[in-house]
């Protein structure tokens, strides 16, 4: 049985839907946690992991032209909504969102930290109002940036509220109130549910 992007892409070719993501007139628009394709067997001798200084690359030159074309605003929406829909793709292809909240936040944690994004840890959750407040330690958008007096973290606000959003079924607002680049050692987040 064939299994990752050439399954994907023999079952949806069979269908006519055009698998190509970059495409600008392509049939199929919406991201898929497929569309990743198969990494192992694409890198081979390169393997999966790659230095977190090309991931900042491409992050920090994205916003840098995003943020020229649209102002800085509208640029980092762009990024808050593309880290909520890698937020609920991460969620919903890597966690076991049945299980009980205890359970579902330790394996995030070492979901996160396999992952090096970060050491995710609870400071505090309300059961009664979803209100919860978590940090990211080693932060992998952040964490080592010269300090600039604002908090840069946008992706990673939409990356959170996306896995949230997953897990509890409910629309969560998250917002960065700490950051390294303003001058803490970890970046903090507040998370509400939005009525």
């Amino acid at each position: 049985m064939e299994t990752g992007i050439r399954a994907v892409r023999k079952k949806y070719s069979k269908k006519g839907i055009n698998m190509n993501i970059f495409k600008r007139d392509a049939t199929l628009h919406d991201f898929k946690w497929e569309n990743l394709g198969d990494i192992k067997e694409g890198r081979g001798d390169l393997g999966e992991d790659m230095p977190v200084l090309v991931y900042r690359l491409m992050q920090y030159t994205m916003l840098d032209v995003l943020t020229k074309d649209f102002g800085a605003d509208k640029a980092n929406e762009f990024f808050v909504r593309a880290g909520h829909l890698a937020g609920k793709e991460f969620a919903e292809n890597n966690l076991d969102l049945k299980v009980d909240f205890h359970k579902f936040l330790a394996n995030l944690q070492t979901a996160l930290r396999d992952l090096k994004v970060g050491i995710l840890r609870m400071e505090a959750f309300d059961p009664d109002t979803g209100n919860i407040v978590v940090t990211v330690g080693q932060d992998l958008d952040c964490s080592g940036l010269p300090i600039t007096n604002e908090t840069v973290c946008n992706y990673d606000e939409g990356f959170i509220a996306g896995i949230l959003d997953s897990y509890t079924g409910k629309k969560y607002f998250v917002k960065e109130v700490d950051c390294w680049a303003n001058g803490d050692r970890v970046c903090r987040f507040n998370g509400s549910v939005v009525d």
